[in-house]
């Protein structure tokens, strides 16, 4: 009987099953540069089976950052946010494409731009209100 109730129910996924309080650019940031920092790493060995270990955990990396990121997005930033910043979905946007880009190349470039969006993203939201009490590590 249980079963039939809930036979036409969507599944649904969301940050977490809590709503913590707790975001940062942060984990993103992180996540882009291990891209940057294995792309290097690719390119610093001649071992095939090393770099082709580095192709799979930087695109892993770079998923996590793509996935931080829309979260960050959809979770955190708000209307009135994208008021005050009107640039900020373009930035989501064009941050979280470059995540795709970044899994795609072995350019240690490609990861830089990355991690530049990134720290735009995080200037932004140190500057909300929200930001500095949700933010776990506030710049220095």
């Amino acid at each position: 009987m249980i079963g039939r109730l809930f036979a036409s129910a969507t599944p649904v996924h969301a940050h977490c099953d809590l709503y913590c309080g707790v975001y940062d650019p942060a984990q993103a940031r992180i996540e882009a540069m291990s891209v940057v920092k294995t792309a290097q790493k690719y390119h610093d060995s001649d071992d095939a089976v090393f770099r082709d270990r580095c192709i799979l955990i930087k695109e892993q990396r770079a998923e996590e950052a793509k996935h931080h990121l829309m979260v960050l997005w959809a979770d955190f930033f708000a209307p009135p946010h994208f008021e005050q910043y009107p640039q900020l979905h373009d930035l989501f946007w064009k941050a979280i494409h470059q995540a795709g880009e970044a899994k795609k190349s072995m350019d240690p470039a490609v990861g830089e731009q990355l991690v530049a969006y990134i720290d735009e993203i995080a200037e932004i939201f140190w500057a909300t209100e929200k930001g500095q009490q949700m933010g776990m590590y506030p710049p220095a």
